[in-house]
């Protein structure tokens, strides 16, 4: 195993209530009305998915850069208020680098976001490199996110075991080559070869993921 790569929001950090606290909010201030399902629709998407999706069923004619700015306010704004750990995510991190493996933090969300989550609940420390949505020209589900974490890291993309939350980013890692460990959060995600699905982190270790990479390869 040459890396261990970690997606963020639903994984690490309990921010999905987040995201839809501050979409509601800008649906309202769109003029329409926004619910659980259109959520699920966008769950680990990319920024300019979910801005084209709000007005598309919105239909307002508010500028897309305008919608994008109220939602990176709005997280920013919340999330200086703290945003908690998903359970099992600091001892996690915490093991990973204890065992000295190379680690990566691999999100769809803009830097803003990510820096306000490392600098807050996750700390800085526990990654050697992070890839938002600014640093690739394709988001999740494309593999370039994990390609380009597991580029910078000098390591093997087949030899990375990636931990996700969501279908997109599970779809992602393992079209990048990576071994996958999903513990779904809005939804479900289908078993596979290579590929290991728990109810938390709590269920996680390193030697875990060393055992999920030796039995695919």
């Amino acid at each position: 195993m040459d890396a261990v790569l970690f997606d963020m929001d639903g994984l690490l950090v309990d921010s999905e209530k987040i995201w839809f606290q501050v979409e509601t909010e800008v649906m309202e201030r769109l003029g329409g009305d926004w619910s659980p399902a259109d959520q699920e629709h966008l769950v680990g998407g990319s920024m300019p998915s979910t801005v084209a999706y709000m007005l598309r069923v919105s239909g307002a004619a508010a500028a897309p850069e305008d919608v994008e700015a109220w939602l990176l306010a709005g997280m920013i704004r919340r999330l200086s208020e703290g945003v908690e750990m998903m359970p099992g995510a600091a001892e996690l991190l915490a093991a990973v680098r204890e065992a000295g493996l190379p680690t990566a933090l691999v999100t769809s969300s803009a830097r803003v976001i990510a820096d306000a989550c490392l600098d807050g609940a996750i700390g800085r420390h526990h990654f050697d490199q992070v890839v938002t949505c600014e640093d690739v020209a394709r988001t999740k589900p494309d593999p370039e996110p994990y390609l380009t974490a597991a580029r910078l890291l000098g390591a093997d993309p087949v030899r990375c075991v990636a931990l996700e939350d969501s279908p997109n980013g599970v779809t992602a890692a393992t079209a990048a080559g990576c071994r996958v460990v999903a513990v779904p959060s809005v939804l479900p995600v289908p078993h596979a070869p290579g590929r290991l699905i728990v109810t938390s982190l709590r269920e996680i270790g390193v030697e875990t993921l060393r055992e999920l990479f030796a039995q695919a390869m």
